[in-house]
């Protein structure tokens, strides 16, 4: 009985430590999303599946928490229902429809059909949305020999009346239709209409909810500077690496995710914060990329998301509760605030979207042992550690040890030592570290001293 209690007791602040840092990323993000403005793409095969009636109790949970939502739903589905039925043929050229005059007033009864399975969704869960002829286009004209007909490109976004529709509380939703001066219709690609909304209104995100749609190791080429998670995807892209990721896979097949890759490269430089684009096949999947740092699906974004940088006075509260898990397993000596505050200059963290998920020390020694420095206190926070952060603050520090001018580097481990031998230390003799730190060493806790020498 007693021994049952004492294994609750270690475990418990561990499960609450979990728990509580999952809310926190929860609240944060809410604060943080405040009023921002969210456009989200829906694929018509994700509004036609058993999952979308989740997605929408997410959607209305999401603008009930403050954020502004916009949506563009696909009909590529339905119009090639409505047409096929009708014998209408149509041909693709760039990934466009071509038909003549006489299919548009099929393709804008599809679209808006679309659009109203959406709203229907959002008013059963008792939410007001409105359909809105917000989108001025153009005639896509004759190109290259092609005449295109029907279809069109977006002239113009009426932004002042969206904004009033979601000052009023209101969610906006976008057919595939967009009207010239005259009032003629045309058929409009619908993620090109959810980029350039996003544009237009400089979104803080925009989604793309695709069918089955998965940037992995497995399908894809993935360069070695990308990250991946613990499922071999990839959690997101900055504007470096998605040129990278864009130049490697160029011969792909999967040519409608490069396509929303490279859409989501133009939205970034107009001036969206980020995109993400979204398995629809997963439940749950738009709160958790929302609300989570590594979220659920692939997010592209500019170089502002995630780096390593100088710890700063103000991270001591954050570095101290990163580091106590890892404490109260044995993992690594205490440090109290005021330690910190002596020693901050020395370390560096890892902020991952605003928050701190990582740290780590760069200790310096020079005596009679020579010039060598330590990395200490490398600590990453568990739902974090399988993306690379750990090696990259190593990597990080021992190049900072070279430029020091530092003959070696070592660390100090009770747990982790094979660990440090993958990141290319060996293991030394105790007597060879610094008379200071030796002093500091205790025979009791046993720990190995590695070593890498320059």
């Amino acid at each position: 009985m007693s021994e049952t209690k004492s294994i609750n007791t270690f475990l418990k602040p561990f499960a609450i430590h979990d728990k509580a840092e999952r809310v926190r990323d929860v609240l944060r993000y809410i604060r943080r999303f405040k009023n921002a403005i969210v456009v989200l793409h829906i694929d018509d095969a994700i509004i036609d599946s058993p999952n979308f009636t989740g997605h929408i109790r997410d959607i209305c949970m999401i603008h009930e928490a403050g954020l502004r939502v916009l949506i563009v739903p696909g009909a590529k589905n339905r119009i090639d229902e409505v047409l096929s039925e009708s014998k209408i043929s149509w041909t693709l050229s760039n990934g466009l429809r071509i038909t003549e005059e006489n299919a548009m007033p099929l393709i804008k009864m599809a679209a808006f059909d679309v659009a109203n399975k959406v709203m229907t969704s959002l008013a059963g869960e008792k939410y007001s949305a409105v359909i809105g002829n917000w989108v001025r286009s153009r005639g896509y004209g004759i190109r290259e020999g092609v005449d295109y007909v029907t279809c069109g490109e977006i002239d113009k976004i009426q932004i002042d009346a969206i904004q009033t529709v979601l000052q009023n509380g209101f969610i906006p939703i976008f057919p595939c239709i967009g009207w010239n001066a005259n009032g003629k219709p045309y058929n409009i690609s619908s993620t090109q209409l959810a980029t350039e909304i996003a544009k237009r209104l400089k979104a803080e995100k925009l989604f793309f909810l695709t069918a089955n749609t998965s940037i992995n190791a497995e399908d894809y080429i993935i360069p070695l500077e990308i990250i991946l998670s613990d499922e071999g995807c990839v959690p997101a892209m900055n504007l470096e690496e998605l040129e990278i990721f864009l130049k490697v896979n160029s011969a792909t097949q999967n040519i409608n995710t490069i396509l929303l890759l490279k859409l989501a490269k133009n939205a970034i430089h107009e001036g969206v914060s980020r995109v993400h684009i979204l398995n629809g096949t997963l439940d749950g999947t738009i709160p958790c990329e929302i609300f989570s740092d590594l979220g659920s699906g692939t997010m592209i974004y500019q170089n502002n998301y995630c780096g390593i940088r100088p710890m700063t006075r103000d991270d001591i509260p954050a570095v101290l509760t990163l580091i106590s898990p890892f404490v109260q397993e044995g993992i690594l000596l205490p440090r109290t605030e005021q330690e910190l505050t002596e020693t901050f200059t020395d370390y560096i963290v890892y902020e991952l979207d605003g928050s701190i998920r990582a740290c780590s020390a760069l200790h310096q020694y020079n005596d009679e042992h020579g010039k060598q420095a330590e990395i200490a206190a490398v600590a990453v926070e568990k739902n974090c550690s399988q993306i690379g952060i750990g090696p990259k603050l190593v990597q990080f520090l021992i190049d900072k040890a070279k430029q020091n001018g530092n003959q070696s580097v070592f660390v100090m481990t009770t747990q982790s030592a094979d660990w440090f031998e993958q990141q290319g230390f060996t293991l030394d003799d105790i007597s060879s570290m610094s008379e200071k730190r030796k002093a500091k060493w205790s025979a009791e806790r046993g720990s190995k001293l590695l070593r890498i020498k320059f």
